[in-house]
């Protein structure tokens, strides 16, 4: 057995797992794929035997070296549920928000009805998130929004981490009303000002469609005091059958309680923050050359952000990193105005 730094923890130690209905299966796969691989690599010579030795923890060994450990999910699978002494729920949030509102309609019609739902919650300043089931509708959904009219960006596997991070950030700062995406639109993701989340084929049996997956999905509309989810079937599933039930059934809890004592349900006020702010110049920008602003319309500012960021782009591939981190700043300062201009 490889030593691990779970061994250096003492006795009594205990351990949160965060996202315990991914992080789990992670760890049983993590071991899984390192001995496939090198046990091919091994019989083909291409590894000595020697290399099965180091490697992770397999799951049997994990459990073995932890004694306390608290689950965190909000949707724990059956491991969890088996292995637990105590279950507390946290449905009660301090902000009195619910959980959405969800509805189904028929998948006859779903993108007329998604342009005019986008269409409602855009004219209010809200934001929209969409998820398919292929990347190939992902990207077919995206440039007809695109095409109608509608700021929209498609968030894929492909993207880096620091991209996705600027992708989030511009979507809560207004750059794009409308995120399409796959798998992408789940865990972590924390953005209050979403309150619409259309998921489409809501009716195919699958793990992009399970019961996991849809109330994480769900969840992504509970951070805005309207938020609502619509499902796009033909069919009623028992995953969305249960997910529709479990989130009905932490509504009704949330409700009596906000009831029981006076609360009021608020939305949440979450700074947007830049990461590349983290990463500070020492060149100080000359700013002459950028236009003002603050006499551009919005959409004309959303435009010139994105011809700097390809100039940015540009320069860096060119290796001239002074120039790229003047245009990165006129960038972030032109985001601001975007972020403060009445829609």
């Amino acid at each position: 057995t490889p030593y691990a730094l779970l061994d250096y923890f003492p006795d009594d130690f205990l351990l949160f797992v965060d996202e315990s209905h991914m992080t789990l299966p992670q760890l049983r796969a993590m071991y899984r794929g390192d001995q496939s691989r090198k046990e091919t690599l091994v019989e083909y010579g291409f590894r000595l035997p020697s290399a099965l030795d180091n490697r992770p923890l397999n799951f049997e060994e994990f459990e073995k070296r932890v004694s306390q450990v608290v689950f965190v999910s909000a949707t724990p699978g059956p491991y969890e549920m088996e292995n637990s002494s105590v279950t507390a729920e946290q449905v009660i949030r301090p902000t009195g928000l619910l959980d959405p509102f969800i509805e189904v309609k028929p998948v006859t019609g779903q993108i007329d009805d998604l342009l005019d739902q986008i269409d409602t919650r855009v004219k209010k300043g809200e934001r929209i998130l969409v998820t398919t089931l292929t990347k190939r509708m992902s990207e077919e959904l995206s440039d007809y929004l695109k095409e109608s009219g509608i700021r929209t960006q498609y968030l894929h596997s492909e993207i880096d981490t620091l991209e996705r991070s600027e992708i989030l950030r511009d979507l809560r700062m207004g750059v794009y009303d409308v995120l399409v995406g796959i798998n992408l639109l789940r865990e972590g993701l924390d953005l209050p000002e979403v309150s619409l989340v259309a998921i489409l084929d809501a009716d195919k049996e699958g793990f992009l469609r399970s019961r996991t997956s849809l109330i994480q999905t769900i969840g992504r509309a509970s951070r805005h005091i309207d938020g609502k989810v619509i499902m796009y079937a033909d069919k009623m599933t028992d995953s969305m059958k249960n997910a529709i039930e479990e989130t009905d059934r932490r509504r009704l809890i949330q409700q009596s309680y906000n009831e029981e004592n006076g609360i009021t349900p608020q939305g949440i006020r979450k700074t947007i923050r830049d990461i590349t702010e983290r990463v500070k110049s020492v060149v100080e920008p000359s700013r002459d050359d950028l236009i003002n602003g603050l006499e551009l319309p919005k959409e004309d500012l959303i435009r010139l952000i994105k011809d700097l960021q390809l100039q940015m782009k540009s320069a860096s591939k060119d290796l001239e990193f002074e120039k790229a981190a003047i245009v990165r700043d006129q960038i972030l300062d032109l985001r601001k105005i975007v972020a403060e201009e009445p829609r």
